[in-house]
């Protein structure tokens, strides 16, 4: 799916862009990748995992995605720095279509300017763009207190635990957690009537 371009202004006065991934982000995409993956225990990769990432993959993920009518990759670009990505995905499954799932993540450098926000409410206005969707889900890492407080912000709330999720590298055990945002009521269809 193709998010049009928007244009916000950052809390500290400068421009940033969201949209679309082009095949020209593939090599900021790329050192994405690598440097948020070293910047907290809460992305679900280490920096050495990135070598798996390529161009040659990155540009088959943004066709892929792009082209989709079920899924969305919003980017967020500052001065024509790639530093954050999210995404939106359901399925077209009768009994599952209503269920949207989301994760965004954001380079250290840029948390505080209000990107974090902006880059939730456009994954927010494209869920309640189709019909089907009557719920966002996402998960986040035990200790993530400022994610935890962004997805709170944006409605979502802890809907359950999964205990010991996450294994860093020195054996520490981290739990996951659950959170879920409804978003309008259900409408009956000729199909849920059948």
């Amino acid at each position: 799916m193709i998010i049009p371009e928007i244009e916000f202004t950052l809390k500290d006065g400068r421009t940033a862009v969201i949209r679309s991934p082009r095949e020209e982000d593939i090599p900021g995409m790329l050192e994405y990748l690598y440097l948020s993956a070293g910047e907290t225990e809460f992305v679900l990769r280490y920096q050495e995992e990135c070598g798996k990432y390529t161009p040659e993959a990155e540009k088959a993920l943004f066709d892929r995605v792009n082209g989709s009518e079920n899924e969305a990759m919003p980017v967020c670009l500052v001065e024509g720095r790639l530093v954050g990505v999210c995404n939106v995905g359901w399925s077209t499954g009768l009994k599952t279509r209503h269920r949207a799932s989301v994760a965004i993540a954001i380079l250290r450098d840029y948390w505080n300017l209000g990107i974090g926000t902006r880059m939730m409410g456009e994954l927010i206005r494209i869920a309640e763009e189709n019909e089907h969707i009557l719920q966002m889900e996402l998960d986040f890492v035990e200790g993530n207190a400022r994610a935890r407080a962004l997805y709170e912000k944006m409605g979502f709330r802890i809907t359950g635990v999964k205990p010991d999720a996450i294994r860093l590298k020195d054996g520490t055990l981290l739990n996951e957690y659950a959170m879920i945002k409804k978003l309008h009521s259900p409408r009956p269809t000729a199909e849920t009537n059948t």
